[in-house]
Formats: C-alpha cells, structure tokens, sequence
C-alpha cells in the first residue's frame, strides 16, 4: 500500500477496503484518470485518496477529502444500489442542492471535456448547415475542449474504451465550425463584456448567413474566474436573435451559486459542471444541467455517442439514448456521489459561515503572497472595471491568480511550470499556470493559482474566528516560505 501510493494519508495504511476504492476510483475514464504506479498520481498531480500534501489545487484538479473517502468506504461496505439507480439519486439531489425544478434534465459525463458532446447534442438538427460553436478563451477552458467542442474525439481512448484519434470525427455529430473569441488581450489583460459581446454578435450572424445554428459557450468562472458576457448582454442577444442562438455554461469550475444556475437555465442554457474542480470531488465527473424543454426539442443522438457515454448517463427524455450501451460504470458514479457529498456538505452551511472563510483566505493570500513576496493579482475583470469587480460572486474569491513573474525561477510561463511541478516534489500543490500575463519581449510570463475547495472551506467553518485565521495564514505561509528567493 505504502509502495503504491507513498502519500497516501498515514490514516489509511492498511485499512480494509482502501486499495480496492482506489481501483474503482481510478477507473471509468480515459488516460487522464490514470494513476502512475511510481508516484500514484494522475497527470494534474491529484489523486482519489487521502494526502498528506497541502494544496490549494481546485482550479485544476483535488485529491478527494477525508470525510468524503470515509463515505465512500461505507458506501461501498454496505454495498452499492444498481447503477442507474444510482445515478437517478444522484440526479435529484444535485437539482436540489442548486434548488432546480425536478423537470430539468442531469446527463453525466466522465469528464468536463465529455461535457461538450452534450451541448452539441442539445442543438442538433437546429440548423441546416449544421452548429456554428462560439467558444469564449480557449486557454482558459480545458485544452480537450477545443475537439469535443467541434464534435471530435479529443483522446486516444473514451471512457469506455474504444481506441480514437484526436481530431477525428464522431459519426452522426452536425457539421460543426468553431471560433475561438478571446477573453483576454494580447498583453493578458481581461476584455469587456462589451467588447466580447460585439465579436458574439458579429459571430451569430455570421452561423445565420451560413445556414448553421449559433450555439454561444457563456463562461461563468474561467481558469482565473472570470464571467462573460454579462446577464444583460446575453437578454441583449437573446432579444436580437432569439431561436437562432442556444447557450451553453461553461461553469466547470463550479463557482458558481444555486440563484445564478437557476438564471441561466431559465434562458434555456444547457449548464456544465465539473465534480472536480471547486466541489473537490477526485478527478474526474461531470454533469450537465438541461432545461426539460430543451430535451423535448433535441434531435436523436448521434449514433457514434455509443462510443463516449452509457445508457443511463442520460437519463429521460432523450431520443436516441436507447441505442447506448446499457453497462453500468461504478468508479464515475463513485466519483459523482463523492463529488455531491461535498456540494450538500458546502451548501448546508449557509453564506454567513462561507464568506466568513473565504474572506479570511483572501487575507492570507494578500499579506502572504502579494504584500511579501510582491506578487500581484491577475484581475478576473477588465482593468477600470469598479462596478463589474463589486457585483464579482463571493464564490470567485476562493480563487486567486497570481502573477509571479517576477521570481528568478518562475519569469516565464514554461518556468513556471517547472516550478508547479517543483512544490509538488515538497509536498505542496497549487494551481497550474495559465498564459495571462505578458512580458514586455512577448512571452506569456509565470503564474500559479492558489483556490479554495469546497471541503476546504467546510473544514475551516467548523473553526473560531481565531483558530480559522491562524489555520489558514499558516497554510499559506507553507507556499510563502516555499516561493521565498534566498537573500
């Protein structure tokens, strides 16, 4: 056990049912979930099990918490309900955490990624020509997303499988053609809403004059929190364009509320999320939240689904789903129910008890990392933006991205990586860099994220006002000493 996995938590050496959790955990999904039998870690560094490594990670992946391993065992003890039963719990307890209506439809997936071929399924036969797909910050999305996105594999293997090569076409899929429209400038700054909304709206004409169906990827919490466009630019569109244009929610990151998931789907959005990100389940689940009205006016499934998903990841109501394969797949339903655990855990607390948490982190990281060292913020908003940074959600601050450019080891985002990968070796993991900083010769310079998990913040709850403060200021101080440059 120790050998396999050497920082799995000293808690669980031994104990009975952990070697074969990690197995069904580590299972059910393509590459990515993989575990090296070196380290016991999959390619983000995370892995579905107890560590003793102190990370900040959430915006790239979590290793799953304590109280949610423990449940898992005792689930697993106890003995599992079938998988489709499984999953129609799952079901209504996720559309009662975000207080949805009970008709709206849940379609899991074995990954954000995955999540694409849903929304591309929610619009299919809607144009003649096929789906014009607008996808908001391609670097700031998941790098697969870019083929799902176009109706194309994005792996060598599915969830269930079955050998593929990237880029290549899944049979039955609309013609889909896709535009990247950056949310940042060339020197890494934030664009406006404004400004994003004009290049949308020139975009969905341009899917009309073609004879394709405009599907419009809202972002609701990128890889460094940003939200574009804004409600009112999107009833803007919605009123200019109407059946034309259908919306999609990228919020895989899952900082985002219940009132603002709600907002969304009353649009008729299709809203993705991840189970892996904020929620701080083990890598990797999705699911994506479908208005009812929508599934009744979908077409069919692609025949060439039945490589990617299973029978009961969809649920009712979708034509099409009975030609699935009708296999169960217990590690992402694991994954899910660790996953849900951590948002009714999250959203019993109240906001009170969260803001009260996520503020205190937002103290460490500014005394910490900025006053310090000398970091700086990358801003989730575009410079000058007062009133946009005010109404900025509570939940966007458990993520904070830095700009550290400015240390020896970290000046560009190549270096930077190497540095992630460098605290890891230390037993401390934080975000990995994103490319919104840019130097003065050109290069994308270094960053690192530093976010809070939703079991993070459940744990911190729990404690006094004094304790929480001294709990995360020596947490973070961890990273702070770690990133110090020897005088």
């Amino acid at each position: 056990m120790i050998a396999q996995f050497p920082d799995l938590h000293p808690d669980y050496y031994g104990q009975p049912g952990v070697a074969g959790l990690i197995d069904l955990l580590s299972s059910g999904g393509d590459a990515r979930i993989t575990l090296d039998p070196q380290t016991g870690l999959n390619r983000y560094l995370a892995a579905p099990y107890p560590r003793r490594t102190l990370a900040f990670a959430s915006s790239t992946a979590n290793d799953i918490s304590a109280p949610a391993f423990d449940h898992l065992l005792a689930l697993k003890a106890a003995g599992l309900p079938s998988h489709g039963a499984q999953l129609d719990e799952l079901r209504r307890r996720i559309l009662d955490a975000y207080g949805v209506d009970q008709h709206a439809g849940v379609v899991f997936a074995p990954s954000g990624t995955d999540l694409e071929f849903v929304a591309l399924a929610a619009v299919g036969g809607r144009g003649q020509a096929g789906v014009h797909n607008i996808l908001l910050g391609a670097d700031e999305v998941g790098s697969g997303c870019v083929f799902s996105a176009r109706g194309r594999y994005f792996a060598e293997e599915t969830a269930l499988g079955v050998a593929t090569r990237p880029g290549d076409p899944v049979a039955g899929v609309d013609s889909v053609t896709l535009v990247d429209v950056p949310v940042r400038c060339d020197g890494g700054t934030a664009r406006t809403s404004a400004q994003i909304t004009d290049q949308i709206r020139t975009e969905v004409r341009r899917a009309g004059a073609e004879g394709r169906h405009a599907l419009l990827h809202v972002v609701h919490g990128s890889k460094t929190g940003l939200i574009l466009p804004k409600l009112a630019e999107i009833d803007a569109l919605r009123a200019e364009f109407g059946d034309a244009l259908s919306l999609v929610v990228d919020a895989c990151q899952a900082r985002i509320a219940g009132p603002a998931v709600r907002e969304y789907l009353v649009r008729g959005a299709v809203v993705l999320l991840t189970g892996s990100k904020f929620m701080g389940g083990p890598p990797f689940s999705g699911f994506a939240l479908v208005p009812g009205d929508v599934i009744a006016r979908a077409a069919p499934l692609p025949h060439g689904f039945a490589t990617l998903f299973r029978r009961c990841e969809w649920g009712d109501g979708w034509r099409g789903a009975d030609q699935l394969p009708d296999i169960g797949n217990p590690g992402l339903a694991l994954r899910l129910e660790a996953s849900v655990f951590e948002l009714e855990r999250f959203s019993a607390l109240g906001l009170d008890k969260i803001e009260r948490v996520i503020l205190a982190f937002q103290r460490a990281v500014r005394e910490l990392l900025e006053r310090r060292l000398g970091f700086s913020r990358v801003a989730p908003y575009a410079p000058g933006s007062t009133a946009q940074a005010a109404d900025h959600p509570i939940e966007m601050l458990t993520l904070a991205t830095l700009d550290i450019s400015s240390h020896p080891a970290a000046r560009s985002f190549d270096a930077a990586r190497g540095l992630y990968h460098a605290l890891d070796r230390d037993g401390l993991r934080l975000g990995q860099p994103v490319k919104c900083v840019r130097l003065g010769d050109g290069q994308w310079g270094g960053t690192l994220r530093v976010g809070l998990s939703m079991p993070q913040v459940c744990t911190l709850a729990a404690l006094s006002d004094h304790a929480l403060e001294v709990a995360l200021f020596a947490q973070i101080r961890q990273f702070a000493d770690a990133l110090t440059v020897p005088a």
